[in-house]
């Protein structure tokens, strides 16, 4: 036959799994740990961003604001502006600035804003946008704290797709975001008039670049770390898991290729499992219902061995009975005869006080019925069917035909320790096939039964069996009645 091809072994598929698992949890907690710095550190640069605009906003001169954003806002100034850009020439915005009253005030908003921008190391970009009206997606330029033209100022441009949507009136909550000027925290806070109309938004961006490059040298450190941990908890994890389960579970299934009963063999040399194993769970209940069972096993082939010997001396002794004439001629077993025989050798170790035995009474019930209904070859069979179920029960013991329907059976060895189990046994076996109307009437055998053990108070075997006759008896009125 071909052998069974195995798939992964119990050991490698519990180191798969204490990988997996070591893996997955280091990785969370990896992943955890990154998620929640980065949010601390994004939350920290969120809300200096928001107050460094909210800052700079108490610092503005809100009615230049306002006038500067009508100016910027009117067709002329367009038009001026569109062509100071096409012709690269920023004194056309200072000229018309200074026309408009404008160009002190908004030199010193812009120098204004330097200064802050220059004491706060951490922003990198600080400007004042207006918003157009609601619904657009435009915003325009009005001051810029950075070198830039003057034609910048009332630029109109799209507005960043992550500001789409929000509500100018209220503080724009900071993003994070790559662009094109790298990466930037950014921020908005709304300009108010002193009669509470919205006038412009102070912008803030605060420069993320270091950071980012931080974060992402620190992940690869966290990454590093997380596997040097993850290959020192393996390690642990394959020792306990090694000396807890795989280790033992080999040395297990090694005993038990050992394992080679054969008859007359002790423990040792069956090969019976003894390890060192005191694990109290499950691989230890495992251990030692396997070393149970080889123990059981090998019991059973030495019983077995005894019994086949047993046989042989009983058939011997047949034979001999048999040259004696002690053998009943329809049965097969000994006969009268030959149960005085043994009566006689009992008696005698009964004086020497070296007997031990029971007598089981049998008288078959029904043969009469059976001869006159079936003749005396069915009246035969019957016989031999009732003879065949008693010695089927007392394997071990003598059984012998004392009559035409009496047999008796004297237990010794095995069957007269279990003496009351195995009459018990003979009763629900005759019951059973008494009962059983599928078979042919002088198939269904049945018998009385009583059972006498030798007592202290015995001397002679003629009393046990007087006792067993008498319950036997008894036995036959019970069926008698029930019938």
């Amino acid at each position: 036959m071909d052998k069974q091809k195995h798939g992964f072994s119990i050991g490698v598929k519990m180191y798969l799994f204490v990988i997996a698992t070591v893996f997955f949890a280091t990785a969370c907690v990896c992943a955890i740990s990154f998620t929640i710095n980065i949010n601390q550190i994004d939350s920290y640069y969120k809300r200096l961003t928001v107050n460094n605009a909210r800052n700079y906003v108490t610092l503005t001169d809100v009615d230049f604001l306002s006038e500067l954003r009508n100016v910027a806002e009117s067709d002329e100034y367009q038009a001026i502006r569109d062509r100071a850009e096409a012709e690269d020439d920023e004194s056309l915005i200072e000229d018309y600035l200074r026309q408009q009253g404008l160009w002190e005030k908004y030199e010193s908003e812009r120098e204004k804003m330097r200064t802050y921008v220059s004491n706060m190391e951490d922003i990198k970009y600080l400007y004042i946008v207006a918003w157009d009206e609601d619904g657009t997606e435009l915003d325009m330029y009005l001051l810029d704290a950075d070198d830039v033209p003057l034609y910048e100022t009332g630029y109109y441009e799209v507005r960043e797709a992550e500001f789409e949507g929000v509500d100018p009136r209220k503080t724009i909550q900071p993003v994070i975001s790559e662009g094109d000027w790298g990466w930037l925290c950014s921020g908005f806070e709304p300009v108010y008039d002193h009669y509470g109309n919205l006038v412009c938004h102070v912008g803030c961006d605060v420069g993320m670049e270091e950071v980012m490059n931080a974060r992402y040298r620190n992940l690869s450190y966290l990454i590093a770390a997380t596997l040097g941990v993850t290959v020192i908890a393996l390690a642990g994890a394959f020792l306990v898991v090694n000396r807890t389960v795989v280790s033992p579970l080999r040395s297990i299934t090694s005993g038990m290729r050992k394992f080679r009963p054969s008859s007359g063999s002790s423990y040792s040399d069956a090969g019976v499992i003894d390890l060192d194993i005191r694990s109290r769970d499950e691989i230890g209940d495992i251990y030692n219902e396997i070393r149970t069972m080889q123990i059981k096993i090998t019991d059973y082939i030495n019983d077995i061995t005894v019994i086949t010997n047993d046989n042989k001396v009983k058939d011997k002794e047949i034979g001999e009975i048999s040259k004696e004439a002690y053998k009943d001629a329809l049965t097969g077993i000994g006969n009268k005869n030959a149960y005085m025989r043994m009566a006689d050798q009992i008696g005698k170790d009964i004086a020497d006080g070296t007997a031990e035995f029971a007598i089981v009474m049998m008288d078959v019930n029904g043969l009469k019925k059976i001869n006159d209904s079936y003749g005396h070859v069915a009246g035969d069979n019957y016989l031999k069917g009732n003879c065949h179920i008693i010695c089927e029960h007392f394997k071990h013991s003598p059984v012998f035909r004392i009559g035409g329907d009496e047999f008796v059976a004297i237990l010794t060895g095995q069957d007269y320790v279990d003496r009351t189990k195995r009459v018990e046994e003979l009763k629900a076996s005759f019951k059973k096939t008494c009962n059983d109307e599928s078979l042919k009437p002088w198939e269904r055998c049945s018998a009385s039964v009583g059972m006498a053990e030798l007592s202290s108070i015995d001397n002679t075997f003629d009393l046990v069996f007087r006792r067993a006759d008498k319950l036997m008896y008894e036995d036959k009125l019970a069926f008698k009645n029930n019938r």
